[in-house]
């Protein structure tokens, strides 16, 4: 099949250039449009047939905003530092810059192409990765075996265009098989099979290796069956056997017979996965649970301090940019506390590290049980930790961060077995504020307080730009 090419080209030059090239090269339906706006209607509408486009960077600005619209090659006949700006603008990574050669044009035609193939081949990929996640819930959603085969023979329907499909469970003896579900006649199952006439389910039953009969004319295994299949029309034929720990679970196997044309690598290796996937239904209930909570506890890692088991300050400053746009937007307010342990130093000099390091733990459970859901407490660093009060003024935070900085006072840790434990400082700056325009801002401003705070006695609340 030749590769369609659409060109919409007004330099007589170029245009020129462009006729000849193509003329002496084969393999390319090429078809220039007399307008951009002809130009840009076959984008829209032919776009899944057109492999590439060729246009003038000038136009760029011009054309709509298609998605997944075939691949551009964009000309650069005049002003060349103009030209690369418009296609930086626009996304388009190929461009010809005047002036034009052959193997110029050649290279980058070859390059938008592979990358087309490579682009459809990652979404049929994706495809059939959403397929065997939509069949691995579906088949871990039943105990009824017959309901999961028919789950799995439609499913197989669904993604790869084929005349029958079923699953055959083989006899002991391995003379009969039967059909257990098909999803040309849902309803039909047991029909017995001689295993005679199917010599390549005896093949796949015998190797535990899939078969793949890409012409029932010409292969030598269907060489006694091809007068009979042929008048039915099919030409190919896959045989998949279902195996767990090198063993064939349950005797069963799955078949899939096309009319039109052989089956494509990406499709046997979608049906292996659909014959593994089934095989291991209730294992991969299980299994899928267990990656998913696997999942989960990676993810809380990945934004947690591994010590006190706030929120690490990267995952902070992410929920910062959010909570501080939303603020801006809304106008609401945001309050920020910075919370520092006062004399940490001489809990680690008078107890050690270790037992500094439960006392942090133990800090960080304290405060989180004065958190809101949609608070945002972090470990900012050493014994300093920092919260984010979404939707709390001024006067909220200072009201918070006293009941805080009281409770801290008289709570008894646990660690110190009974003995006076730390007390805190606390730097407290809100949004809006006459001086806070970035976020940035926000988190300097109490900082700032806190500094304040522990310049001037320790265990007390200080707000930013207060006199007391």
């Amino acid at each position: 099949m030749s590769e369609r090419i659409l060109i919409y080209e007004t330099d007589r030059e170029l245009l020129t250039f462009l006729k000849s090239f193509f003329r002496k090269r084969r393999g390319f339906r090429v078809e220039f449009a007399h307008s951009l706006s002809s130009f840009s209607e076959t984008l829209s509408s032919d776009r899944n047939c057109i492999q590439a486009s060729i246009v003038s960077a000038d136009e760029l600005q011009s054309l709509p905003q298609i998605k997944d619209r075939p691949s551009i090659i964009a000309t650069i006949s005049k002003d060349a530092r103009t030209g690369l700006k418009a296609i930086m603008k626009h996304g388009v990574e190929d461009y010809l810059l005047h002036p034009f050669h052959n193997d110029d044009l050649e290279f980058k035609i070859k390059n938008v192409l592979d990358k087309r193939q490579i682009v459809s081949r990652l979404k049929k990929e994706a495809d059939n990765l959403q397929a065997l996640i939509e069949l691995t819930y579906l088949v871990s959603s039943t105990l009824d075996p017959q309901e999961i085969f028919f789950l799995i023979v439609k499913k197989i329907s669904e993604v790869v265009p084929v005349t029958r499909c079923s699953i055959i469970r083989v006899d002991s003896d391995k003379r009969y098989a039967y059909v257990v579900s098909t999803f040309e006649t849902p309803f039909a199952k047991n029909i017995k099979l001689d295993l005679s006439k199917y010599p390549e389910i005896k093949k796949a039953l015998i190797s535990k290796e899939p078969v793949i009969i890409k012409d029932v004319t010409t292969d030598p295994l269907l060489e006694r069956l091809k007068d009979i299949l042929s008048p039915l029309g099919i030409r190919s034929i896959m045989v998949i056997p279902i195996i767990f720990h090198e063993e064939v679970i349950g005797t069963l196997f799955l078949r899939t017979s096309r009319a039109q044309y052989a089956f494509a690598e990406n499709e046997i290796q979608l049906c292996n996965a659909i014959a593994n996937v089934s095989a291991n239904s209730l294992y991969n209930a299980f299994l899928f649970e267990k990656i998913t909570n696997e999942k989960s506890r990676f993810e809380r890692l990945a934004i947690t301090d591994f010590l006190t088991g706030a929120y690490n300050i990267r995952y902070f400053y992410h929920r910062l940019q959010e909570e501080f746009s939303r603020s801006e937007r809304y106008n609401l307010p945001l309050s920020c506390l910075m919370i520092d342990i006062d004399h940490f130093k001489d809990i680690n000099d008078e107890h050690g590290h270790r037992t500094g390091d439960v006392v942090l733990r133990e800090f960080a459970q304290v405060l989180k049980r004065h958190t809101r859901k949609s608070d945002v407490l972090a470990r900012y660093g050493g014994e300093e930790f920092i919260m984010l009060l979404t939707q709390t003024t001024e006067a909220g935070a200072l009201a918070k961060a006293e009941v805080m900085r009281s409770y801290i006072e008289n709570y008894k840790f646990r660690t110190l077995k009974g003995g006076k434990g730390p007390t805190v400082s606390i730097g407290v700056a809100s949004y809006p504020h006459p001086g806070i325009d970035t976020k940035e801002q926000l988190i300097s401003f109490s900082d700032n307080a806190l500094y304040r705070a522990k310049t001037t006695g320790r265990n007390q609340v200080t707000l930013y730009g207060s006199s007391g």
